[in-house]
């Protein structure tokens, strides 16, 4: 079961007509008596979070209408505004007085910069024949790329000399600046700006990289492509981005892929499409058609009475899977070609043939493939 929250009027006590500057003077005088850097009283750290979050609500226009609707409903995906944790606007203590007084808490957070860091991914492409993407291969590719120095491995120094601690902030990295505000007077670090918060100088420079612990290298790296893979589909490679800091771990490296267009295939998912031509009396009588495939050719049997636009299948010929042994198939589409220029006597044999056959197929029409044939070689002989 849990509580229900206070009035945000009511926790800082002013009324619902209130200005801004109103809302702003009654937050300011109850921030100074619950700031837990002030208050070490048991609850003032909660009471001040209830009065950080009402002055958040109040002294945004959108937000304190829709709370003027909705109540706090408005703010836990109850009502009609989005949700709200008390946090959106300022991260913390400190950062609430970074926005309102200029200034910083004690509690505000250390430089990061000695902390340990992760390196920067790195992005490449690598353009593919069709044939290596299908049956997968090992590619070699270079890019260049920052590296620690293999001299001083990072450190900055030469390698048999050691760098001192600073002494303007005695290793630390970091000053702490006092700050003076309507609350009192409150701490703050800040980088130090004669080690760059590094907290050491370094006094014999390495000669290799002049003391920035990096250098730009040419690399050849080897990536290994899988069977079967798509165009625009990436490759990550651990670890070979560009180096961490501090003891973070390197970035990665992408590799997008890029397929270049066969002359005889097509790619349909896993499905290898191929455009077979032939003629009327292979496609009537049927055939053996020797066909090509990405592994050398082969013959397929043309059924007799076969359409324009049937499509046959040889098994296992296409793409293999990604994840599993299992390939795709080869698609035969067939293609009928009809004749333009025939011979007198072909006529003849073709007209003779129409006679043996059904009245439907010599009409002429658009379905019928003798009518096709009449009509081309009619505008021959024109």
């Amino acid at each position: 079961m849990t509580t229900s929250k206070r009035d945000s009027y009511q926790v800082l006590g002013v009324s619902k007509n209130a200005s801004d500057e109103e809302v702003k003077k009654a937050f300011r005088k109850l921030a100074l008596e619950y700031h837990p850097d002030r208050n070490k009283n048991k609850g003032a750290t909660e009471t001040f979070k209830e009065i950080n979050e009402a002055y958040q609500i109040l002294s945004d226009p959108g937000k304190r209408s829709e709370y003027d609707r909705y109540g706090h409903a408005a703010f836990t995906g109850n009502g009609g505004a989005r949700g709200f944790d008390g946090s959106e606007v300022f991260g913390g203590f400190g950062d609430i007085f970074d926005a309102f007084f200029g200034g910083s808490s004690q509690s505000s957070t250390r430089s990061s910069r000695n902390q340990p860091r992760h390196g920067s991914h790195l992005q490449t492409s690598l353009t593919l024949d069709f044939e290596e993407a299908i049956f997968g291969t090992d590619q070699e590719i270079s890019l260049q790329r920052t590296e620690l120095c293999p001299r001083c491995r990072g450190s900055k120094s030469e390698p048999e000399s050691t760098p001192k601690a600073c002494s303007n902030c005695k290793g630390r990295g970091q000053l702490r600046r006092s700050h003076q505000n309507i609350f009192g007077q409150f701490v703050q670090d800040v980088p130090c700006q004669t080690c760059r918060g590094e907290g050491k100088i370094i006094i014999d420079p390495c000669s290799r990289c002049r003391g920035r612990g990096q250098e730009r290298t040419n690399r050849k790296l080897v990536v290994t492509i899988p069977a079967g893979i798509e165009s625009n589909f990436q490759i990550r490679l651990t670890g070979e981005g560009e180096p961490g800091f501090g003891g973070g771990r390197a970035g990665d490296l992408y590799v997008s892929i890029k397929i270049n267009p066969h002359l005889l295939f097509k790619r349909e998912g896993s499905d290898i499409v191929y455009d077979a031509t032939i003629n009327i009396v292979q496609a009537t009588l049927g055939s053996k058609l020797k066909i090509p495939t990405l592994e050398g050719e082969t013959y397929i049997n043309i059924p007799p009475g076969t359409q324009y636009g049937s499509v046959l299948r040889l098994k296992d010929r296409g793409v293999p899977h990604l994840r599993s042994n299992r390939r795709g198939d080869q698609l035969i589409k067939v293609k009928v070609d009809i004749p333009r220029n025939l011979t007198k006597d072909q006529v003849k044999i073709l007209t003779d043939l129409s006679q043996t056959m059904d009245n439907n197929d010599l009409i002429g029409d658009d379905k019928s493939w003798l009518g096709k044939i009449r009509e081309g070689f009619s505008s021959e002989e024109e």
